[in-house]
């Protein structure tokens, strides 16, 4: 993330002074307010020039003080715009520069009001200590009004530089006040320096006389100006912890809903920032794991992935009812002595393409590609109903399909049916799911013999009588053979028909059943 350039230093130095001077003026009331409640007692019996009097030099004193606090913060943050346009990441320095930006932007005020808290004070202090103490109490209130609330706008103010200097590296302690410091500042500005104000005033009431309007006119003074400056520091305090976690909120739903390409700015150096910076790297996780599993699915099948997921890995297996097809090229020796071997490649691509979408839409998984065929299981890991039916539909359309698709390439189709041992094999470090069993090199040996058959697709007599009855009828029981490799004879079966052409659809990796078939 990259924010800077002159427009944007421009932008923030009018902002800048903007806050400054408004929450100086919102400073003055309340300071106004308060010295006008201390003196409720005297109204009854004076006509207040001394308060109007010192209300001015208190507004004078301040217009000065900012314009020459205004030229000593311009010098001060040179620095910082220098930074702010330049377009380029930030070093550990500089960020931490950034982050404490904030907090050095009450170096102005703090000194301005300070200033006029002991000036004011030395000038009652001749003439009346009471009224001193009430004079620099009163102007105090309103400095630290007027410094909170230059705080929480700066913070404000401050995001888009301060999301570039966390951008890179988020900071892994806290800059700035916390939540709860913002907290506690709400509260003393919303209910803490009013009731204070209330009580400094119950206080002037106990030493001396005074009659029930003007101490009325006292609380009514102090509550208002409480509720207005406090309503105002407690919106602003509530927004700068309300919107990163409304952000936070909003991308987790994002997340739920799937979408793992999300991410927040880190724009706060508070606990809010560790928790922007928190989500971002769970994010970047599943994210990660999300594009492992990915790959990890399409090494190994979806359904071998969610179950090691789900249960772990181990040596060993199970006995399970499958059904296996096995698919293979006719001469693809040929293939590839009399065509490149990118072109090769891309057929080959083509051709698995095919039987991957075709398996997969049938309730089937290919559990590994050699070379040019591939060995295709159906009722494991995810047992099936009915494996052997599943695998006798998946074979026959595969067959029509890859003419359809494919008519430079040709293959031939084998499928058995029976139970085998399926799991992992190898070692811990390294293992593979796998189907081991008698249907696995029945299959085998009926696609070598179905690759010099015109049908091209040959079922084992197991494997139909296995099948449900809809898709047993589809096929024919022939004569009975001693496959290579074998002793027990297969009773060979073929399609009774040929199948009408399915197709695939490249855009979707889909494959569309025809119907009627």
């Amino acid at each position: 993330m990259r924010t800077g350039g002159p427009e944007l230093v421009r932008r923030l130095r009018r902002r800048w002074t903007a806050i400054e001077v408004g929450a100086t003026l919102a400073g003055a009331p309340v300071a106004y307010f308060f010295l006008h409640a201390f003196h409720a007692a005297e109204y009854s019996s004076h006509t207040g020039h001394n308060l109007v009097s010192g209300s001015v030099q208190l507004v004078a004193y301040l217009v000065i003080a900012l314009a020459l606090g205004q030229l000593w913060r311009e010098r001060r943050s040179a620095p910082l715009w220098r930074l702010v346009a330049e377009e380029r990441a930030f070093t550990p320095s500089e960020r931490d520069m950034v982050l404490r930006e904030p907090l050095r932007e009450l170096i102005v005020p703090a000194l301005l009001w300070g200033g006029a808290a002991v000036f004011f004070a030395a000038i009652e202090l001749p003439e009346s200590p009471k009224h001193a103490i009430e004079m620099s109490t009163t102007i105090a209130l309103g400095g630290l009004t007027t410094c909170a609330v230059i705080y929480l706008l700066t913070e404000r103010l401050m995001r888009p530089v301060t999301a570039r200097a966390l951008a890179d590296a988020p900071s892994e302690h806290l800059v700035g006040p916390g939540v709860r410091a913002r907290l506690i500042t709400a509260w003393a500005l919303a209910s803490g320096i009013p009731m204070l104000g209330l009580a400094l005033v119950a206080i002037a009431a106990l030493d001396e006389v005074v009659d029930t309007t003007a101490l009325a006119v006292s609380i009514l003074i102090v509550a208002v100006g409480g509720l207005v400056a406090g309503a105002f520091v407690s919106v602003l305090s509530a927004h700068s912890l309300a919107e990163p976690i409304a952000a936070v909120r909003s991308a987790l739903g994002r997340v739920h809903a799937g979408d793992f390409d999300v991410e927040v700015a880190v724009d706060d150096g508070s606990e809010i920032g560790l928790l922007q910076a928190g989500f971002n790297e769970m994010a970047a996780g599943l994210r990660e794991r999300e594009l492992l599993r990915d790959l990890f699915g399409r090494h190994v099948g979806e359904d071998v992935a969610r179950r090691a997921l789900d249960e772990g890995v181990s040596l060993g297996g199970e006995v399970r009812e499958v059904a296996v097809l096995f698919v293979d090229l006719v001469g693809s020796t040929k293939l590839a002595a009399q065509r490149p071997a990118k072109e090769v490649l891309a057929l080959l691509n083509r051709f698995f393409a095919v039987v991957v979408d075709v398996v997969e839409a049938h309730g089937g998984w290919v559990n590994k590609f050699e070379g040019d065929a591939a060995l295709c299981v159906f009722g494991a890991p995810t047992e099936e109903a009915d494996a052997a039916g599943r695998a006798l539909t998946a074979g026959r359309r595969l067959g029509g399909c890859l003419r359809h698709e494919l008519p430079e390439l040709d293959a031939g189709i084998g499928i058995s049916a029976g139970p085998a041992v399926a799991g992992n094999v190898g070692a811990e470090r390294r293992l593979e799911y796998t189907v081991i069993g008698d249907p696995v090199n029945e299959a085998s040996r009926l696609c070598e013999l179905a690759k010099r058959r015109p049908e091209r697709v040959i079922a084992s007599g197991s494997a139909v009588s296995r099948a449900s009855s809809a898709e047993a009828e589809r096929w024919s029981l022939g004569e009975t053979t001693v496959l290579r490799g074998r002793l027990a004879p297969t009773v060979l079966a073929r399609p009774v028909a040929a199948d009408v052409h399915g197709t695939t659809d490249a855009k979707r990796g889909a494959y569309r059943v025809p119907t009627g078939t």
